[in-house]
């Protein structure tokens, strides 16, 4: 303490800083917790979903899907992220993809469809006190009777939800947090320890809260997506626990951990938001569906086993591994002098962590709300540590700037303990910085040997879907764009027919966004051009169709969209050829001999301009000439929602 004391002597301040610099602004701030705590931090989480945005994380062969597993849940370690929130699956497109329904029918409930289960189970292995939710994006076709609106028949819908959350329980031994649902529901149901987060879109409903005591009693959470970092009046006159409960949804790379960084501090320090869940947890979907890339990190090659260990996952970390939920924030005003923001938060019994950010405008910015301008400068910072805090003697320091104009950001680095002189702390921040100051000593930058090298779709993929107990519903790489393609057993046909892939939505979800008016998943790599694709089909219905199709260039909310070359058979004997999904632009069409009930081969093959089609082994059409687009995903598909199964699929790309 011989420096402490002779810097105070001499009237001056020991600055700590990656870069120490004087003449810069200066701030000073107080953190004394003798003034008592404000609100109370319930954690930094993620979203699985909304939709299908952990599809490719499934197929990940070991050790490498427990690797990712570990960076995002394992307590301090990555992300060590607090809070998972899921899709309850609605069997329809919300946003990259559609997941499985729990209800696909009235009189049908299966709680082991998808791989919404396996991931909170997944989680919770790793971090016991991780808090899970659940959120439907859009529901089975059933829950509107006819409407694309959920809410007609409020106790249907809050029944097939509080459905999803006991099935939870019975059959995964998982306990659902937080939910979107009525209240008076779950009560009759026995359901007493799930807490309502509303409306999970804006904060409108706070205005209802206030002038209902019935709403007001029964929502624990007003949560709000994309803020922008504030809220509003009415919503702080609740009273209540207010929460970004979804936010980020931007390219993982250096621009969108500024983003991160600022919205997780901002978030508290503009508009008492205690906690913040990043949309989404992991880009485990094919890169040029919308928003590739919007994880946390990147694990979107389940067949090279590589991934990336985003940015976002360290900033995560500055918060995660040094509070936990149940932690208080102090009673601070959070804005630095010279821009950038600071939070502080206590266990209470003398541990302390703060966590500042100096991001700029232009390398901070989210991709939804617009941000205002701002301007941040280099600046020193003295904190006065007061209260429970004045003993003080030394704090450890965790590091991380975000580096524009080269590949050499410094991320989460550990900079050992720094001295704390007579309660005071002088820190010399730059531009684009995050630091931890923390008592914590349990910080750690885990990290596993390189995973394998970036690889391209196999060129040649193939899958017959002979799997007795499959290990989730869904094929390994397919990616379900409208409808649901499952596992199925076809215990009416005892040959090479038994186990297939199946169609089984056989009705328009309700949506938010718009389905295809055709059910279609989608594989393969998106750069694909000449490729030959197979497929044996069998129409089940003789409303039905089926399909196969190459090049196909959009998918995810602009799936009805789509264009490429559709090889379609139907059940009245005839084929057609079009150029897009909708089935409208017809580029040639003729007799088939297809029938519903019958097992047929389709081939089609697509080299440079031209395209052709076989059936059963035997020319069909050939000299078709396409030259838009040039390239895409192959896909398979129905016409409707029909039950129809595919098996024996193939592709060969060149």
């Amino acid at each position: 303490m011989w420096l402490c004391g002779l810097a105070l002597l001499l009237g001056l301040s020991v600055e700590w800083g990656v870069e120490a610099s004087w003449g810069k602004r200066s701030g000073t701030y107080w953190l004394d917790d003798a003034a008592g705590p404000t609100r109370e931090f319930d954690g930094v989480g993620a979203v699985s979903g909304g939709g299908a945005t952990s599809r490719l994380l499934v197929n990940y062969p070991e050790p490498y899907r427990s690797q990712i597993l570990d960076y995002l849940f394992k307590p301090n370690f990555g992300a060590a992220l607090q809070i998972l929130k899921v899709e309850i699956g609605g069997d329809a497109q919300s946003t990259d993809g559609t997941e499985p329904s729990h209800m696909h029918y009235e009189n049908d409930e299966n709680y082991f469809r998808g791989y919404e289960w396996w991931l909170m189970k997944e989680a919770k292995k790793r971090n016991p006190d991780i808090k899970l939710i659940g959120l439907p994006w859009a529901f089975p076709g059933w829950i509107g009777k006819g409407e694309n609106w959920p809410y007609k028949y409020p106790d249907v819908t809050a029944y097939y939800i509080v459905s999803w959350i006991a099935g939870a329980k019975k059959f995964h031994s998982l306990d659902i947090d937080y939910v979107g649902v009525l209240r008076d529901t779950m009560d009759r149901m026995g359901i007493k320890n799930v807490g309502i987060i509303a409306a999970d879109g804006e904060w409108e409903i706070a205005n209802a809260m206030l002038v209902n005591p019935y709403l007001n009693d029964a929502v624990e959470i007003v949560g709000a997506h994309y803020p922008g970092t504030t809220t509003v009046l009415t919503a702080l006159q609740t009273h209540k626990k207010l929460w970004s409960s979804e936010d980020y949804s931007t390219f993982n790379n250096e621009l969108g951990a500024g983003c991160w960084a600022r919205i997780l501090n901002q978030n508290f320090v503009n508009g008492n938001m205690t906690a913040t869940i990043a949309w989404n947890l992991v880009a485990s979907y094919y890169e040029e569906l919308p928003f590739g890339r919007s994880g946390l990190m990147t694990a979107q090659e389940p067949w090279s086993g590589h991934y990336t260990v985003s940015p976002p996952i360290w900033i995560t970390a500055h918060t995660t591994q040094f509070t936990l939920p149940g932690w208080q924030y102090l009673q601070v005003d959070g804005h630095l002098e010279g821009g950038g923001s600071f939070v502080a938060l206590t266990d209470g019994q003398g541990n302390l962590t703060i966590i500042i950010e100096t991001l700029t405008h232009g390398h901070s910015k989210c991709i939804r709300p617009p941000l205002f301008p701002f301007i941040v400068t280099p600046q020193k910072a003295t904190f006065h540590l007061k209260g429970s805090f004045s003993k003080l003697q030394a704090l450890q320091m965790w590091y991380s700037k975000m580096e524009f104009s080269s590949s050499n950001s410094t991320l989460f680095q550990s900079l050992g303990p720094i001295k704390v002189c007579e309660g005071v702390l002088t820190l010399s921040l730059g531009l684009d910085e995050i630091y931890t100051l923390t008592t914590l000593t349990t910080g750690h930058k885990g990290s596993f040997e390189d995973p394998p090298p970036s690889q391209p779709f196999p060129s040649k993929y193939q899958d017959d879907f002979n799997i007795r107990n499959p290990p989730f519903s869904e094929a390994p790489n397919f990616a379900d764009q409208t409808g649901v393609f499952e596992y199925f057993v076809n215990t009416s046909d005892p040959g090479e027919h038994t186990y297939t892939l199946r169609q089984v939505v056989t009705q328009r979800p309700v949506t938010w966004v718009a389905d295809a008016e055709n059910t279609i998943s989608v594989l393969g790599n998106y750069k694909w051009v000449n490729l030959t694709i197979t497929s044996d089909i069998y129409i089940e219905s003789e409303k039905g169709g089926a399909f196969i199709a190459g090049r196909v260039d959009k998918a995810g909310i602009y799936i009805g969209g789509a264009k490429g070359v559709f090889f379609w058979v139907l059940p009245d004997g005839t084929y057609r050829v079009t150029d897009d999904l909708n089935g409208n632009n017809i580029l040639m069409k003729g007799l088939s001999g297809v029938r519903a009930k019958a097992w047929h081969t389709l081939t089609l093959i697509l080299t440079g301009s031209n395209a052709s089609g076989m059936l059963n082994g035997y020319p069909l059409w050939e000299n078709v000439t396409v030259n838009s687009p040039e390239n895409g995903w192959a896909a398979i598909g129905t016409r409707s929602f029909e039950f129809t199964q595919f098996d024996n699929f193939q592709v060969k790309a060149s």
